[in-house]
């Protein structure tokens, strides 16, 4: 499956960044997620409860980042396994750019599933991921903008 997509955040393209390259910011955007941590390798373990159709499971798995290009964009790899219910792995790569009002961000990504999942049909794990990316985006967009408002408030009051 491939998933393709922009999404408009009203912030810089530096503070984007940051944020997506901050652990505390994407567990607190990942819906779902139980757990977001480096290991020792550099790579992230995650726990993310997710339900697919009767399925609903917790989801155990490893993010790696690489391509770092400072303001720019990255690749992510992934993979988790929900034990009975089935696995998944994912590739994407994330381009940021100036946009009227804030940061472009351009996603591109490719999917593969099995176990149950699989045999649930790609048409409902695509709606459901789809509502995960449409989350996630609401909750950064939300935090993003909520910190910018605190700095600029912290800034004025220190005038």
């Amino acid at each position: 499956m491939e998933f393709t997509g922009t999404q408009v955040i009203n912030a810089s393209r530096a503070e984007v960044w940051k944020r997506l390259n901050d652990p505390a910011t994407l567990q607190q955007c990942l819906p779902g997620c139980e757990q977001y941590g480096q290991a020792e390798d550099g790579s992230y373990d995650a726990v993310i409860v997710a339900a697919v159709g009767p399925i609903k499971a917790r989801f155990k798995g490893n993010v790696r980042f690489s391509g770092h290009e400072e303001g720019i964009g990255y690749h992510i790899e992934g993979n988790g396994s929900g034990g009975v219910a089935g696995y998944g792995k994912l590739g994407a790569d994330v381009r940021l750019e100036d946009a009227d009002g804030g940061t472009s961000l351009h996603y591109v990504a490719v999917a593969q599933i099995g176990g149950k999942l699989a045999q649930i049909g790609s048409r409902l794990v695509g709606s459901v991921a789809n509502k995960f990316l449409a989350e996630f985006f609401s909750r950064f967009e939300r935090l993003v903008t909520q910190e910018m408002e605190r700095s600029a408030s912290s800034l004025e009051a220190s005038s």
